[in-house]
């Protein structure tokens, strides 16, 4: 058994390890740019030339992108201790629509699953007696508005981006939410699901951790997240750098620009076949509005992309009959389509 002695000498030792990780990290961030220029020279090339421009880009995102992923996904870890999956899902049994709808779409954010692993949760909360517009909330919003998407636009677009996203973001996750919610289509789940009965909550010991404790599933959360995602984030990165070094920018104006009207439900349509996460497809979207993309139009094909994928809706098919998944796809389309015309107004 730990005495109170060893588990300040534990705390005051996991502090220290932190303050340092923290000094190397803003210095780590705040000397990109003189890494990437020297590591270009290294190699005798310039920005003036399409792989040096195209290199370049991978060596300074690549490193920014990881490290402030890092240190978002750490935090978050931190603050996930205090929530248990148990008493989530009993304080949306118990909230009334509405709020039950914004607090489903809220922990969105410090759920960072894709569209595919966000359904087993999904199938939890419906077990639990969720009302099925609250959980369609949480559907949506979690591989959509989660800690990796708003850390890579804050890291890529700036914090004006990020927050309209968050912004944006939530409300489609919400008013979908609210709208699947108030068609009634309960019947439209798999019978198996709807013999689903509800369980007691199992108990809740998220007060009983320490702050070491905390701290470690911190770096338990950065192994887990940045240790699964970081392949696809250089994937995406060198993508990107393809693109900023060698796609015109005549061309990304013409096909995604904002005087194609047509451009955002395009775009739309165009991702939802597709299959990616947040940390593999925003350094594609970054190089396509640096090469004259409309943010709006490339953010609504990112959002049907991680939203709205096909497999998703493949998993989906056992526990929704199709008219219910229709209905999802219909009116998630339609917020992402109003989300991209709004960016393309805004900015």
């Amino acid at each position: 058994m730990t005495t109170p002695l060893q588990a300040r000498t534990r705390f005051a030792f996991d502090l220290a390890l932190l303050a340092l990780a923290a000094i190397i990290w803003v210095l780590a961030y705040s000397m990109l740019t003189l890494f990437a220029d020297a590591a270009l020279s290294l190699m005798r090339l310039t920005r003036d030339t399409q792989f040096g421009a195209a290199i370049h880009f991978f060596l300074y995102d690549a490193p920014k992108v990881l490290l402030l992923l890092t240190g978002v996904v750490f935090v978050m870890g931190v603050i996930q201790t205090f929530f248990a999956p148990e008493r989530t899902r009993a304080l949306l049994a118990g909230r009334r629509e509405g709020a039950a709808n914004v607090l489903a779409a809220m922990l969105g954010i410090v759920t960072p699953f894709c569209s595919c692993s966000a359904v087993p949760l999904f199938i939890g909360f419906m077990s639990a007696g969720v009302p099925l517009g609250v959980s369609f909330s949480f559907l949506i919003s979690a591989p959509m508005v989660n800690e990796v998407a708003l850390a890579l636009l804050f890291a890529m677009f700036g914090w004006k981006v990020a927050a309209l996203y968050l912004a944006l973001g939530l409300a489609v996750a919400i008013v979908a939410g609210l709208v699947i919610g108030r068609m009634g289509m309960e019947k439209h789940l798999e019978e198996w699901v709807l013999a689903m009965q509800s369980g007691p909550a199992g108990a809740y010991a998220g007060d009983e951790l320490t702050w070491s404790d905390r701290i470690e599933a911190g770096r338990d959360h950065v192994k887990n997240i940045v240790g699964k995602v970081w392949p696809y984030i250089l994937a995406g990165i060198a993508v990107g750098a393809g693109i900023h070094g060698y796609v015109p920018d005549e061309l990304m104006a013409v096909i995604m620009g904002k005087d194609a009207w047509w451009a955002v439900p395009v775009a739309v349509l165009l991702g939802v076949p597709m299959y990616s996460n947040a940390a593999g497809i925003l350094p594609v979207i970054q190089a396509l509005v640096g090469k004259g993309a409309a943010t709006g139009t490339a953010l609504a094909f990112m959002m049907s992309v991680i939203a709205l994928s096909a497999p998703e809706m493949i998993i989906l098919r056992k526990v929704l009959k199709p008219r219910l998944i229709a209905t999802f796809a219909g009116v998630v389309a339609a917020g992402i389509l109003l989300v991209g015309y709004v960016f393309n107004l805004v900015l």
